[in-house]
């Protein structure tokens, strides 16, 4: 008995889930994808150094002049961290992602405490236990919560904001949730469809003062945040919300087209593995009619990405944790009875003995690991504007290499894809460095090289990570290749 109350302890829920989310900050290396690094990091470092890596700038040369529908607020928060840490001396980007990785995994933790408030409040501590532990440690949660996607950036904004709403009836809570979810919305302008449904539940519950407060609330962040530093950078208000809605009202519907329209319940449902996946989204539409208030803006966001033709399954991580709250609280609304229990039961034993293997893995993943430490090692290199050949003509590809971690902006990149090519592309052309990307035919690569730069030297030696490697190994599509920095010793530099 005094084992099952020590796992009913609020206390060790949130201890444990500090202590993997530390773990992911030391380990979790690199980054997940594109956008939580090159929309986000690149280009607030760059700003820093004088650089805009993305042309997003209108002052900036090569810039189009017209806003590509980037909200500044998240990538605006880490230049002010990047400009801060430079102010103080901290210019290593590994040190500086450490840091970055360890203030997102504080964090995360609002969405553990907050999680745990809202279901106890909602239902009642058993509840809420069970809610806190998958929240604390489902397998995917530390290692998002150490990156940079803006879709679980806002969480924190988001999850306090609906505390706030349910908290008690105070006015001023009202007031206060709209500006903490207008914070959401403004780091992600897809969260504007989870305030909406909130909205809509107010009005049309006739609660017209908690509607009004709260609509308030988000309009006054969203104005300041958008508006005003719009106005600051563009010479008008909502400048970039108002290019991302035309940029997708003409071209996003073709950009990455994706038809399944139950994709979202899968990734969902899945990121719980089966059974208890099922279990939670049973207990989701269960919870349609007591849990109106949080139900309804969760599945009107899940519903507008599910018909809105660019679909990508990071996307609906914005309400993954209310997909968790709403489906264990909706599963204890079906009628009580030992074979509930049963199913419950059974349904954690074979989740966590799924879970577990994969969040070891996940936690320790460092992700893109070749990519940022063959650009690590040109750190402090001193020189300014690298000429670097990617020579990937074995594999016919290459990959986007993070500037970053180099912090050599003016470095150029020359990709070589097809052994027909010339050897340099441009026969006079002239490189410091050669990136050679997979071990295929490596030995005659290099030797046809030493023939142009016969002073050639091995820099280093890449090696993805072993979830890297394995990643590729089950799709080859992920391009997390081995790769070799090797410098020319061309004269003249």
């Amino acid at each position: 008995m005094m084992q099952t109350d020590r796992f009913q302890s609020y206390k060790l829920i949130l201890f444990v889930a500090l202590f993997v989310r530390l773990i992911a900050t030391i380990f979790s290396q690199g980054y997940g994808m594109h956008d939580d690094h090159y929309l986000i990091i690149e280009a607030s470092a760059s700003w820093v150094d004088g650089y805009d890596y993305n042309h997003w700038l209108p002052w900036t040369k090569g810039s189009l002049g017209t806003p590509e529908g980037h909200s500044f607020t998240y990538v605006g928060l880490n230049y002010l961290y990047f400009a801060f840490m430079k102010f103080i001396g901290v210019v290593d980007p590994k040190i500086l992602m450490l840091i970055n990785r360890l203030l997102h995994a504080l964090a995360s933790m609002i969405v553990v405490i907050y999680g745990i408030k809202i279901t106890e409040k909602l239902s009642n501590k058993e509840t809420a236990t069970k809610v806190g532990w998958i929240l604390a440690l489902l397998w995917i949660m530390p290692f998002i919560s150490v990156r940079n996607l803006v879709e679980v950036a806002a969480l924190p904004f988001l999850v306090y904001g609906v505390w706030l709403l349910i908290k008690n009836e105070k006015l001023l809570n009202f007031l206060l949730s709209g500006l903490f979810i207008g914070m959401a919305v403004s780091f992600r302008y897809q969260i504007g469809v989870f305030a909406l449904g909130i909205a809509g539940y107010f009005f049309f519950k006739r609660q017209f003062n908690p509607f009004l407060l709260f609509s308030a609330g988000v309009l006054i962040i969203f104005g300041l945040t958008q508006g005003m530093v719009d106005y600051f950078i563009w010479g008008y208000p909502f400048a970039e919300f108002i290019g991302y809605v035309t940029y997708n009202m003409k071209e996003g519907t073709t950009y990455l087209p994706n038809h399944n329209y139950f994709m979202y319940f899968l990734v969902l449902t899945g990121s719980l593995f089966v059974p208890l996946g099922l279990i939670v989204i049973a207990g989701f539409f269960k919870s349609y009619k007591k849990y109106a208030l949080l139900f309804i803006p969760t599945i009107a966001f899940i519903l507008f990405h599910t018909f809105y033709p660019n679909r990508q399954e990071r996307f609906v991580l914005s309400v993954l944790p209310f997909f968790i709250i709403l489906g264990v609280m909706g599963y204890q609304l079906f009628k009580e009875s030992k074979r509930r229990d049963k199913i419950w039961k059974l349904s954690i034993i074979a989740f966590w003995i799924l879970n577990i293997p994969f969040l070891f893995f996940a936690t320790t993943m460092y992700s893109k690991k070749s990519r940022v430490e063959a650009m690590y090692h040109l750190y402090d290199k001193h020189l300014d504007n690298e000429a670097i050949l990617l020579e990937g003509s074995a594999g016919q590809r290459t990959s986007m290499m993070p500037k970053f971690y180099a912090k050599s902006w003016y470095c150029s990149f020359v990709e070589r894809t097809d052994s027909s090519q010339h050897l340099l592309v441009n026969p006079i052309s002239n490189f410091d460095y050669i990136f050679f990307f997979d071990e295929k035919d490596l030995s005659k690569r290099i030797k046809q090289y030493k023939s142009i730069y016969p002073n050639m030297t091995l820099e280093t030696k890449c090696y993805p990570s072993l979830v890297d490697k394995l990643l590729r190994d089950l799709n080859p599509r992920n391009a997390n290749e081995y790769i070799e920095v090797w410098k020319t010793n061309r004269t003249g530099r």
